[in-house]
């Protein structure tokens, strides 16, 4: 029998607890309240990370001068070391940043591109029909640390020498594993210990380090001290780029040093919706993040308050929303240097922000609405006609009311298993996303940015910023950020209540990447323990086909400014090792 740790048990044991509406000051245990915890509240800054040493790190770094950014990079930092499991220096990363000073939201898009030697032809003339999920086939260049200089650069106050110390220090002298972590990184060995590197330095002994253990990666120590000391340029064009090249070349791959030299990330503009008085934001394609808003556009059409939250009206309708917004995402998401093609006089950019315009529209999704059966579950959904894995979460904000959004991953769990020798980090595995089809708007193509997963997100109110908010865990992100608003402002809740609240998690859904199977038997519908098992009954007779799942459910992070009284509030949910915390 699988055996979870006690951290993913604690969801399975709300049962009663999650079943009835939140309600304030109600007995945690016995009672009727969603939270697992009081929200966190403080008046200068806050962090909420999935990992307390990476929260306590980012309050130190602020407490010492640093801005948000510098905080959350330190922290970033400190979960590649602390939880190898989810992210790190060989994966991509994506940030929305709140800027006091000009008052508005920064988007920047840090994913890499495929190596620029690789073909799809390659891969067809090879008889691939998808890509691997491990080794050198997948990999792409990792953006992570091009992200970090880049927002560093336009908002950082410390040294980036200093902002990355704490996680050399740990790297160094050691930190002890955590149980959540411990139960995912030994999963991951027995997968990826044939790939050369990955023992060698990330096991002991041919083991995964177990809870409580302390742990030490002298290499990554080095890595992060020569990254810190020399700047952006010397993971990029230096010595650390030509032994990944070296590395690559050696062993089966195509990543190089000159894909390495040839990276950059981009500064975007986020794009929003409003749902019922509230704006939200994500970031643009190739990721996944307008499927959130999407969803919200087409729930905004029902009165959700005459609809209790876990009901099987809820349910249903949120079910059918995203089955709607997935298929659009399976057909029309894709890199906007690559797809859509443009029309005429239209330049390639012009071409992606008109899709995207209209995907978040009002009227498009009013479309759409119209093909949701209130009493049906869809088995098949046709996309609009136009003209999974492991990820970290975190927030930060600071004193100067600078709030960050950041989500980083190496996607599939631990990532490729390639791991360069002596550099102390594991390279993504984010290029089976690429679709091995011509034609497709995710085909592989040299040079291109795959279909992205992780996406960071963030409120608004009457142009002030509320929420800094992210929810990490696959095809679960967007149907989580539409969660998370919907209990917020449908049903009342505060924002632990928000996180800790059951989710429902739909599956099945016509896939952007890989083979991009379609949907024909309506997806799997799985529901958090919490939901009343009458709510269960109606929707199978609705024709939803549900089934248990142990935690797919994804990790919650958020940071609310409440400007009427001048603090912060966060929350850190149970179903990760996290913490909020503040000053």
């Amino acid at each position: 029998m699988k055996v979870l740790p006690t951290s993913l048990l604690l969801t399975a044991a709300l049962g009663a607890v999650l079943a009835a509406p939140a309600s304030h000051g109600a007995d945690r245990i016995t009672g009727p309240s969603f939270a697992m915890r009081s929200e966190v509240i403080a008046p200068e800054a806050m962090a909420a990370t999935s990992h307390p040493l990476a929260t306590q790190i980012a309050l130190d770094v602020m407490r010492r001068g640093g801005s948000a950014v510098d905080a959350a990079i330190a922290a970033n930092a400190a979960l590649g070391l602390m939880e190898p499991t989810g992210n790190g220096i060989g994966g991509d990363f994506f940030a929305i940043v709140w800027d006091p000073k000009t008052a508005k939201l920064h988007g920047y898009n840090g994913s890499g591109r495929s190596p620029k030697s690789l073909s799809l032809e390659w891969f067809q003339d090879k008889g691939y029909t998808d890509i691997p999920p491990h080794g050198p086939l997948p990999v792409t260049v990792p953006g992570a640390v091009d992200g970090w200089f880049a927002l560093h650069g336009r908002f950082g106050k410390l040294p980036m020498a200093e902002v990355l110390k704490p996680t050399v220090d740990y790297a160094r002298n050691g930190h002890p594993i955590h149980e959540t972590i411990a139960y995912y990184w030994n999963r991951s060995v027995p997968v990826l210990s044939k790939w050369p590197g990955f023992k060698e330095q990330f096991t002991v002994d041919g083991r995964a380090p177990r809870k409580n253990e302390m742990w030490r990666n002298p290499n990554l120590a080095n890595t992060l001290e020569t990254i810190g000391r020399e700047g952006r340029d010397a993971f990029y064009k230096g010595d650390i780029a030509r032994t990944i090249g070296d590395y690559f070349k050696a062993n089966g791959g195509f990543l190089s040093y000159e894909d390495m030299a040839a990276h950059t990330g981009e500064w975007v503009e986020p794009v929003s919706t409003n749902y019922r008085g509230v704006d939200v934001w994500e970031i643009p394609p190739n990721g996944q993040g307008i499927a959130a808003l999407q969803i919200l556009n087409i729930l905004e059409g029902y009165d959700f308050s005459k609809i209790a939250f876990g009901s099987a009206e809820h349910i249903h309708l949120f079910t059918e929303a995203k089955k709607l917004a997935f298929a659009d995402r399976a057909r029309w998401y894709a890199d906007p240097a690559f797809f859509p093609a443009p029309a005429r006089g239209q330049t390639q950019a012009q071409a992606a922000a008109a899709l995207t315009a209209r995907l978040i529209s009002e009227d498009y999704a009013a479309e759409r609405r119209k093909l949701i059966n209130p009493d049906r579950a869809a088995r098949a959904v046709d996309a609009g006609a136009l003209q999974q894995g492991d990820t970290i979460y975190l927030t930060t904000a600071d004193k100067d009311g600078m709030m960050v959004s950041l989500i980083q991953s190496n996607y599939r769990g631990m990532g490729s298993g390639m791991a360069p020798p002596g550099l102390g980090f594991i390279f993504q595995d984010r290029g089976e996303q690429f679709v091995l089809k011509a034609g497709h708007p995710n085909s592989f193509a040299p040079g291109k940015r795959p279909f992205h997963t992780i996406i960071p997100a963030f409120a608004t109110k009457d142009g002030k910023p509320w929420i800094s908010f992210g929810l990490m865990g696959g095809a679960m992100q967007p149907q989580g950020h539409a969660q998370i608003i919907m209990n917020l402002v449908d049903f009342g809740m505060n924002l632990q209540e928000a996180g800790d609240a059951p989710r429902i998690q739909h599956d099945g859904s016509t896939d952007p990447a890989g083979q991009a199977v379609e949907m024909t038997d309506g997806g799997v519908l799985n529901l958090e323990t919490g939901f009343d098992y009458e709510v269960i009954r109606a929707l199978m007779r609705k024709g939803h086909a549900i089934e248990f799942a142990d935690g797919p459910y994804g990790g919650y992070q958020a940071i609310m400014r409440d400007h009427a009284n001048g603090v912060y509030v966060g929350a850190s949910e149970s179903r990760k090792d996290g913490q909020a915390a503040g000053y």
